[in-house]
C-alpha cells in the first residue's frame, strides 16, 4: 500500500478512528462499570482491603495503584520514544500498548480482592492503564505528522468525538448486559450449598471487560492498516538508544527555555490537566461513595446514566470548544474552560443528592471532551518546526503522567486521612485556580524570549 499524504482525508480519519477503538477503555474500565464492579466487591460497612502487607481503604487503594502506574508510564515512555525515533517504527509500539491494555481489560474477568488473588488482579487492572496512556504517547505524537496546522483543532476535535460516540455504543450494550443479564442467558454464580456468590448483574460486568479487550483490538486493525511505519534504521538498539529518549528530554527542555510561550503554556497544562485527569479518574468513586442514591441497583443505573450523559454531552462539548477556539483563541477558551472546572470542584463538595450528581454529570460531559482535544492540539500549534514530534510529544505526555500521580497522590492521601473523598476534591480548586493564572501569562504571539 502507497503511503496517505500528510493532511488526507483517509489518513486523518484513519488516526482518528483510533480513539473510536480506545476510548471504551475510558469509558467503561477507568469510569464507569470497573468503578461500580470494583465498588461492589466490598460490604457497606467493610470498605478496607489488605494488599501490599497493609491495610487500605479501597478508593485510596485504587488511586494509589492508579497513580503507580502513571509513574512507571511517566518514566518509561521517554525511552521507548527513544527507541522508537531510532528504528522509525512508533506504530509497533503503539501495536504493543494496545494489545497489552486488551489483555488486561480480558483479564479483569478474573478481578478478585480475596487475599491470594489481590496482586494478580491489580497487574490486570495495570495493565489496561499501562497499554491506554502509553499507547497514548505514540497516538499524539502522529498528530503533527498526519494534519496540517490548520486542520489540527479539528481532527483532534473529530478524534475525541468519535471516541465518546463509539464507547458510549459499547457501554449501552454493557448497561443492557448488565440491567437485563436474563436475556443475554447470565446468571448468579451459586456456592455448592446454593448461597448466591455474585449476583448475575456483576458476572455482566465482567463479561463487560471482556468486550472492551476485544472491541479496542480488533476497531484498532483500521488505524494500524493506514497509519506511517516511518523509516528503520536497520541497527541494533544498543544501550545508548535506549537511553536516547532521556536525553531527547533534556534537549526538549533547553529548547523549551528559549521559547516563553510553549514553555510557560506547559507550565499551565502540567497544573490544570493534573486536576482533569485526577477527576476523571475518581469521578465514579466520588458518586458511589459520597451521593445518597437509596438501594444498591439505583446506585447502579444512577451512575451508568452518569457516565453515559457526560459521554453524550462530552461529543457536542469537543465542537463547542472547538468551534470557540476558532473564534476566541486557544488559550482565552481554556481560561473559560479551567474556570467551569474550577466552580465544578465547589459545587461537587455539597453535592449530595442524585440530582445534584447528574447536573454536575452534564456540565462535567461539557468540558471533559473540549479542555483535551484543545490541550493536546494548543500544544501540537505551538511546537517549532522539527521532524521530531515524537520527542516533544513524549515531553508532553510525561508532563502530564506526572501531574496525574501528583494528583492522584494527594486525592489518595487525603481520601485516606481524613476519610471523606469531599475534601480531596476540594482541594483541587487550587489546580484550577492556579492553571488559569498560568494560562494568563503565556505570550499571545511565538517569542524565543527567556525569562529572567
Amino acid at each position: 500500500m502507497n503511503q496517505l499524504k500528510k493532511g488526507s482525508k483517509k489518513l486523518l480519519n484513519a488516526w482518528a478512528f483510533y480513539d473510536w477503538a480506545n476510548s471504551v477503555y475510558t469509558l467503561t474500565i477507568a469510569s464507569s462499570i470497573f468503578p461500580i464492579f470494583y465498588s461492589a466487591l466490598f460490604l457497606s460497612e467493610i470498605k478496607n482491603v489488605q494488599a501490599f502487607g497493609m491495610e487500605f481503604k479501597s478508593t485510596a487503594l485504587i488511586t494509589f495503584v492508579t497513580a503507580f502506574t502513571f509513574l512507571v508510564v511517566a518514566f518509561m515512555s521517554p525511552i521507548l520514544s527513544g527507541i522508537a525515533d531510532y528504528v522509525g517504527n512508533k506504530k509497533s509500539f503503539l501495536k504493543f500498548f494496545c494489545y497489552v491494555g486488551s489483555a488486561g481489560c480480558i483479564g479483569l474477568y478474573w478481578f478478585d480482592i480475596s487475599p491470594d488473588r489481590i496482586h494478580l488482579s491489580l497487574l490486570f487492572y495495570f495493565m489496561g492503564l499501562i497499554g491506554y496512556w502509553g499507547s497514548l504517547v505514540f497516538y499524539n505524537s502522529y498528530l503533527p505528522d498526519i494534519a496540517f496546522e490548520e486542520q489540527q483543532d479539528a481532527i483532534s476535535a473529530k478524534g475525541f468525538s468519535m471516541g465518546y460516540i463509539g464507547s458510549v455504543l459499547l457501554l449501552i450494550l454493557n448497561l443492557a448486559m448488565t440491567m437485563y443479564p436474563d436475556v443475554f442467558s447470565l446468571k448468579d454464580r451459586l456456592a455448592e450449598n446454593g448461597e448466591v456468590i455474585e449476583t448475575a448483574a456483576q458476572v455482566a460486568m465482567r463479561y463487560s471487560f471482556v468486550t472492551v479487550g476485544i472491541w479496542w483490538a480488533l476497531f484498532s486493525q483500521y488505524s494500524f492498516y493506514y497509519l506511517p511505519k516511518g523509516t528503520s534504521s536497520g541497527h541494533k538498539v544498543t544501550r545508548a538508544v535506549i537511553f536516547n529518549g532521556l536525553k531527547e528530554l533534556r534537549l526538549v527542555w533547553k529548547q523549551l527555555k528559549q521559547d516563553l510561550r510553549l514553555k510557560r503554556y506547559l507550565y499551565a497544562f502540567f497544573v490544570f490537566s493534573m486536576a482533569v485527569q485526577t477527576i476523571m479518574l475518581i469521578a465514579v468513586y466520588f458518586g458511589e461513595e459520597e451521593i445518597a442514591w437509596g438501594g444498591d441497583s439505583e446506585k447502579t443505573m444512577g451512575l451508568i446514566v452518569s457516565i453515559l450523559v457526560i459521554q453524550i454531552v462530552a461529543v457536542f462539548g469537543a465542537i463547542l470548544t472547538s468551534r470557540a477556539s476558532k473564534k476566541y483563541g486557544n488559550i482565552k477558551t481554556l481560561i473559560a474552560v479551567n474556570g467551569i472546572w474550577m466552580c465544578l470542584c465547589f459545587y461537587a463538595y455539597f453535592m449530595k443528592t442524585p440530582i445534584q450528581f447528574y447536573i454536575a454529570a452534564s456540565v462535567v460531559g461539557l468540558v471533559m471532551g473540549g479542555i483535551q482535544a484543545l490541550a493536546r492540539s494548543t500544544y501540537s500549534k505551538f511546537l517549532p518546526e522539527t521532524d521530531d514530534t515524537t520527542s516533544y510529544f513524549s515531553f508532553y505526555d510525561v508532563a502530564e503522567k506526572i501531574g496525574i500521580v501528583i494528583g492522584m497522590i494527594i486525592f489518595a492521601t487525603i481520601d485516606q486521612i481524613t476519610g471523606s473523598m469531599r475534601n480531596a476534591i476540594l482541594f483541587l480548586f487550587i489546580f484550577f485556580l492556579f492553571g488559569i493564572v498560568l494560562l494568563f501569562r503565556v505570550p499571545k504571539e511565538e517569542t524565543t524570549k527567556t525569562e529572567s
